[in-house]
């Protein structure tokens, strides 16, 4: 177990936390956050340091500037909305035109308890991504404690995220603790029957996470365009349904893996499929071996959604990642979101693990009866494939 910033007394002291504020704005260029969910989400770790009795210096990252200043990519914006959320008569909000130099070691020094520092992106010097020592030396000046409440760049071993840490003490923020206990705990330690539920739309990018998980769960679904290669590797008629050729022997080795552990490896039985990639294409359902030419699969029908349920309500433990068609049009949205409101609707201990699953389930209005979702699309998945994150790696364990 890692250390949390509740296991060290940072009463009189300046914290300087990792956070991931990479929020989206509005498309006119108005500096309007659009989604604050990122922000609001390390709000209880900012107000337990605040309440403390300690200074707050925020960082974060914002968008690709590619290693110098660009304007597109201020945080500015975000300290208007901090502002708005913390500012009290006791207490200033201050934002920096950089995130090192003497202009910024001279404003953090000064702050007083209660007060928060955001610094400017932390992108727009190259040493950040490059993990430059002297630079995160700079960061790490600035204060006297470490927190890293940013699980989603957890898996970066960056200036912010892990050279820092081998500077000051380094503890976890609340976030960071959730992600850590459930992600973990439900992958090493999960109530039993354990169900994966694996979709999106290429096996390159989850063929680790869907081998790791193989050898841990009860029952592991693969859905969304990945089942296409799967059935292609099982010799079924895909029409033009997205495969990844590469693949398909990888598909082969999986599914026989999962005979020889004897593990349930669930593929969809039956597809809507469409006449071309279109809200507005001809449909009809068919079975999975049964996809004609000139079609392509783009959501599990009835029988499976059907299945998948069955599954679900006997799961203590679901992990899911990843939608099971192509939600963002409604034409092939109800298979996604019949998973998600049986997820929503069972007893089990249910974690959503980033990306396109964040979205449905909130798209679905089902957010809060999970019992976690994760903050980090690229960070979970790896955390699924069972790899050591660097930015978690360097807490200080209890």
């Amino acid at each position: 177990m890692k250390k949390s910033v509740k296991d060290i007394d940072i009463k009189g002291k300046r914290v300087i936390m990792r956070v991931d504020f990479n929020v989206p704005f509005d498309k006119e260029g108005k500096g309007i956050i659009t989604d604050t969910t990122r922000i609001d989400s390390a709000m209880p770790t900012i107000k337990y340091i605040l309440e403390q009795g300690a200074s707050l210096i925020l960082m974060s990252h914002l968008g690709r500037p590619k290693g110098e200043p660009n304007p597109s990519y201020s945080m500015k914006p975000i300290s208007v909305y901090l502002n708005e959320k913390l500012k009290t008569s006791d207490n200033n909000i201050y934002f920096a035109n950089d995130c090192i130099g003497e202009d910024v070691k001279k404003l953090a020094l000064s702050l007083k308890a209660g007060d928060v520092l955001l610094l400017e992106n932390l992108r727009y010097h190259k040493e950040e991504e490059k993990n430059d020592a002297a630079f995160a030396a700079e960061l790490a000046s600035l204060a006297d404690i470490y927190v890293n409440d940013a699980f989603g760049t957890a898996h970066r071993a960056h200036a912010s995220t892990e050279g820092i840490a081998h500077k000051l003490p380094a503890v976890a923020g609340f976030l960071m603790e959730k992600e850590i206990e459930y992600l973990g705990d439900a992958v090493a330690n999960p109530q039993r029957p354990f169900v994966a539920i694996i979709g999106g739309a290429k096996v390159s990018s989850k063929i680790s996470v869907l081998e790791n998980l193989l050898e841990k769960v009860d029952v592991l679904i693969v859905g969304g365009g990945m089942a296409y290669t799967f059935f292609k590797a099982e010799n079924h008629s895909v029409g033009t349904s997205l495969v990844e050729e590469e693949h398909v022997d990888t598909a082969k080795k999986i599914i026989e893996k999962a005979k020889s552990l004897n593990k349930n490896l669930y593929l969809p039985v039956d597809n809507i499929i469409a006449d071309k990639f279109d809200n507005n294409a001809n449909i009809k359902t068919i079975p999975n071996d049964e996809i004609p030419d000139g079609w392509m699969g783009m959501d599990i029908g009835e029988k499976t959604i059907s299945e998948i349920n069955n599954i679900i309500k006997l799961a203590k433990t679901v992990v899911w990642n990843g939608p099971l068609g192509v939600f963002e049009m409604p034409s092939f949205s109800k298979g996604t979101f019949a998973v998600a409101k049986a997820i929503a609707e069972s007893d089990c201990i249910s974690v959503i693990g980033g990306g396109d699953s964040v979205s449905a389930i909130n798209k679905a209005g089902l957010s809060d009866k999970m019992t976690h979702i994760s903050t980090g699309g690229g960070a979970s998945l790896e955390f699924l494939e069972g790899k050591e994150l660097p930015g978690i790696v360097i807490l200080q364990d209890k």
